[in-house]
C-alpha cells in the first residue's frame, strides 16, 4: 500500500480525491496548507504528494522547494493556474508533473500511478543485465546504489532526472529528440512536451555541469535532440 499526501486549502477538493485514492487501494494523509504537509512528511512514510500551489501560512512552491532539499519522492502539483509560464516554475522548483484545476479526476489517478510507477521502479528501463556503474569521463551513475556522482561528489537528482541520465548514459553519443526522451522516461505519448523535457534537461546540467551554458557532459544537437558526450 502507497501512502499519497494530498495537500489542498480546499477540504472539498481533499475530500473528493480521498475517495478516489481510496478506492484505488491508496492510504491518504491529508493536509491543509504546507506548513502542516511538512510535519506529517516529518512523522510518516509518503510516496507521492498531490500540492496545490495558492494555500494559506505556506504555498506549495516553498514547500515543494523545502521538500526538495532532502527528499526525491514524486510531487504533483496541482492548480489552477495554467499558463506555461507557471508550469515551467512548477518543473524548475523540482515538481515531477503539473495538473491544472479543474481536472478530471480519472486522469489524477493515472498521473499518479505514472508518477508512482516510475518512483518504485526507479532507473530501471528493462530486465535485461546491466553494467553497475555507467561512466562518461567525471560523471557516473551506479545502477545498484541509483547514485549520481561527478568527479567523485555525489549529486543530488529526482527519480525523472535519474532516468534521463541513465537513458543518455547507457547510450553515449547517441542523439535522442525531445520526443524520445519523454517516451522512453515518462512512459507515455509525447504530445508538446518540449518544455516539460527542457526544463529536466536544464535542472540536471545545473547539477553535473561545472559551466551549465558550456557543457561538457550533456550536449545539444540543434534541431535534433540531447545526448551525453562519449569522454
Amino acid at each position: 500500500m502507497y501512502n499519497i499526501l494530498v495537500v489542498d486549502d480546499d477540504k472539498e477538493i481533499v475530500e473528493s480525491i480521498e475517495i478516489y485514492l481510496r478506492n484505488e487501494g491508496y492510504k491518504v494523509f491529508k493536509a491543509y496548507d504546507g506548513l502542516e504537509a511538512l510535519d506529517i512528511l516529518t512523522n510518516e512514510e509518503i510516496h507521492l504528494i498531490l500540492m496545490d500551489i495558492m494555500m494559506p501560512k505556506l504555498d506549495g512552491i516553498k514547500a515543494t522547494i523545502k521538500i526538495r532539499q532532502e527528499k526525491n519522492i514524486p510531487i504533483i502539483l496541482v492548480s489552477a493556474k495554467g499558463e506555461d509560464t507557471d508550469k515551467i516554475l512548477g518543473l524548475n522548483i523540482g515538481a515531477d508533473d503539473y495538473i491544472t484545476k479543474p481536472f478530471n479526476l480519472l486522469e489524477l489517478i493515472a498521473r499518479v500511478k505514472s508518477n508512482l510507477r516510475r518512483y518504485m521502479n526507479f532507473g530501471n528501463f528493462n530486465n535485461e543485465t546491466r553494467e553497475d556503474v555507467l561512466r562518461s569521463g567525471g560523471l557516473e551513475l551506479n545502477t545498484s546504489t541509483k547514485e549520481v556522482k561527478v568527479d567523485g561528489n555525489q549529486v543530488k537528482v529526482t527519480p525523472i532526472e535519474y532516468r534521463i541520465l541513465e537513458l543518455l548514459l547507457r547510450n553515449k553519443g547517441r542523439v535522442f529528440s525531445i520526443d524520445e526522451i519523454y517516451e522512453k522516461v515518462w512512459k507515455e505519448e509525447s504530445f508538446n512536451v518540449e518544455n516539460t523535457v527542457a526544463v529536466h534537461i536544464r535542472r540536471i546540467r545545473e547539477k553535473i555541469e561545472i559551466n551549465p551554458k558550456e557543457p561538457r557532459y550533456l550536449k545539444v544537437v540543434w534541431g535534433i535532440g540531447y545526448k551525453i558526450e562519449k569522454i
